[in-house]
C-alpha cells in the first residue's frame, strides 16, 4: 500500500448525500478482483448515460475536475452494502481523500485499508470547503497527515481527527498484513519457543 503524508491537488464538490456503494461502484462491475481497472467504471450510472457518453454535467466529468484527488461530499458517504471495490474504484481514479460530514462504517474503515484518508469533518466546514472548490476549482486543497490539517489557500485552515493507529498505518503505507509484519521479530521469537514445546505441531 503506497504510503499516505500529504496531498495536495484539485478538490471536486459532488453535492450528495446518501451516496451507496452501488452507485461508487455498480454490482456488475464486481465480478473482478484486481485492484486495478476499476476506475473507469467508478459512478457509472451518474457518469455515463446509456450509450457510453460522459454526461457533462456529473462534476467528475467536467474538465476542471478531470485530475481530482480530494472530493468533497455529503452525509453517509459510502453506505449501502459492504463492497472494498467501491474504495478500490476511487482510489484507481486518483481520489486519495474523501471528505465528508459522515461515513458508513465499512466503506470507512476499508478506505483506510486501501490507502485512503477519509475525513469526517462538520457540517459547515464541509460547506465552506465545497463551495470555495465550485468558485475557485484550479486552487489546490493540501492535506497534510502528519499535522492533520487541510488548507485552502489563505482563506480555510481546519484541523481533523484520527484514530492514531490508522494514521500510522497510512503514514507508513501498511495495511493489514503489513501491521502484522511489523510484529515478525515477536511472531518468529514465539514460534522458535512454541517448537520446543509442541514439536509435533510444526512436522
Amino acid at each position: 500500500m503506497e504510503a499516505f503524508t500529504k496531498l495536495s491537488g484539485i478538490a471536486a464538490p459532488l453535492r450528495m448525500i446518501n451516496v451507496d456503494t452501488d452507485i461508487i461502484i455498480p454490482k456488475q462491475f464486481l465480478k473482478t478482483i484486481k485492484r486495478s481497472g476499476l476506475g473507469v467504471h467508478a459512478f457509472h450510472d451518474i457518469r455515463y448515460n446509456e450509450d457510453g457518453s460522459e454526461k457533462p454535467d456529473f462534476v467528475l466529468n467536467k474538465p476542471e475536475y478531470k485530475n481530482t484527488c480530494t472530493l468533497i461530499t455529503g452525509e453517509n458517504f459510502g453506505c449501502g452494502s459492504s463492497r472494498e471495490h467501491a474504495p478500490w474504484a476511487i482510489l484507481d481514479m486518483g481520489i486519495k481523500c474523501i471528505i465528508a460530514p459522515s461515513f458508513a462504517d465499512i466503506f470507512y474503515n476499508n478506505s483506510f485499508k486501501n490507502g485512503i484518508l477519509p475525513i469526517q469533518l462538520p457540517q459547515e466546514q464541509v460547506e465552506q470547503l465545497m463551495k470555495e472548490a465550485e468558485d475557485n476549482p484550479d486552487a489546490p486543497l493540501n492535506i497534510d497527515l502528519e499535522k492533520q490539517t487541510i488548507q485552502r489557500g489563505n482563506k480555510l485552515s481546519f484541523d481533523f481527527d484520527i484514530d492514531p493507529a490508522r494514521k500510522h498505518s497510512l503514514l507508513n503505507g501498511l495495511d493489514d498484513i503489513g501491521l502484522t509484519l511489523e510484529k515478525k521479530a515477536h511472531i518468529v521469537e514465539f514460534e522458535t519457543k512454541d517448537k520446543d514445546k509442541r514439536s509435533w505441531l510444526y512436522k
